[in-house]
């Protein structure tokens, strides 16, 4: 499948707010913004994630047994305790936090309040995931070069194999018609079209990632989408940020080295939030987040983030 074809599917919403043939650094980040240290002394920050009011949810996969929420005055609460090894998070239509706990080899969602595990796939690793508004699940599981989904009926397949060295961060596009999923182990982000069936179709290495010299290996890990369909992936060289064409606009300096999980969230999702060393930074933007929760919309823009 062409490039121009599958850009159409990614970014068709995008078209009545914003021309993609220019989305430079500066329609994003705000002159005299920078990185604030929000969090540490954890061991390995990960799993970030945003719900409704714009809270903050991670983990601390190396020394953590739970997920930890930070709210939007950067207050940090532990928000469910006894889930060691997570390294994925998403909240789902239902209003549940749906977890990869890698290490337990199983994907679970946590019911809000009674803090109840619900086992939804058992016997993989998942790595990170995503959910849909239709509550459709997608996650990567890493050494077998897979990606799985688990649908609204509770069903769980493999839906792609191969072509990625290690599938790893994984997003959608605002109108939730595109999955994207970068690769630890290469130079390329994956795009897929995702059918009515739940299947995935016209697979492509859709984005090139910018590597440290003489190698090929992106460590492209933790990935996000902002309503105007620009996708924003860690890597080796900086948090990376491409418009919906599959173009590389810039790379963004980290604050930390080891970045690997970046969401937005915070006053009106105009802050990108980032894991990285063991602590937990976030910038304010001119750009917002999306909530995959939500059901798909054209290009909303929360609170005052809009340009």
């Amino acid at each position: 499948m062409k490039r121009v074809a599958l850009s159409s599917v990614c970014g068709w919403i995008l078209a009545a707010v914003v021309s993609a043939q220019d989305m430079p650094l500066s329609q994003v980040l705000i002159e005299g913004e920078d990185w604030q240290l929000m969090a540490e002394g954890y061991g390995f920050t990960d799993a970030c994630a945003a719900d409704r009011e714009g809270n903050l949810y991670f983990s601390d996969v190396k020394n953590g047994n739970g997920i930890f929420k930070m709210d939007l005055t950067g207050k940090v609460s532990i928000w469910r305790d006894g889930l060691p090894g997570i390294s994925g998070l998403q909240f789902g239509p239902d209003g549940k936090l749906y977890a990869c706990q890698n290490k337990q080899e199983r994907l679970i969602r946590i019911v809000p309040g009674s803090g109840e595990v619900e086992v939804l796939a058992e016997g993989v690793r998942p790595n990170d995931l995503v959910v849909t508004a239709l509550g459709a699940v997608y996650f990567t599981d890493t050494k077998p070069q897979e990606i799985h989904s688990v649908s609204v009926r509770g069903e769980h397949r493999v839906v792609h194999r191969g072509d990625l060295m290690r599938p790893n961060g994984i997003t959608l596009s605002p109108d939730q018609g595109t999955l994207v999923v970068s690769d630890h182990g290469a130079k390329f982000v994956w795009a897929f079209r995702i059918e009515s069936n739940g299947d995935l179709a016209h697979g492509q290495p859709y984005m090139t990632v910018a590597t440290p010299p003489r190698t090929e290996e992106s460590k492209g890990d933790g990935s996000t989408t902002d309503a105007y369909g620009r996708y924003y992936v860690t890597t080796d060289v900086g948090l990376q940020m491409f418009d919906p064409t599959g173009r590389l606009c810039g790379v963004i300096a980290t604050p930390a080295p080891k970045a690997v999980s970046v969401e937005f969230a915070g006053p009106g999702l105009a802050y990108l939030y980032l894991a990285a060393d063991g602590k937990i930074f976030r910038r304010k933007t001119a750009s917002a987040g999306v909530l995959f929760q939500e059901p798909p919309f054209l290009a909303r823009v929360y609170g005052a983030a809009a340009r």
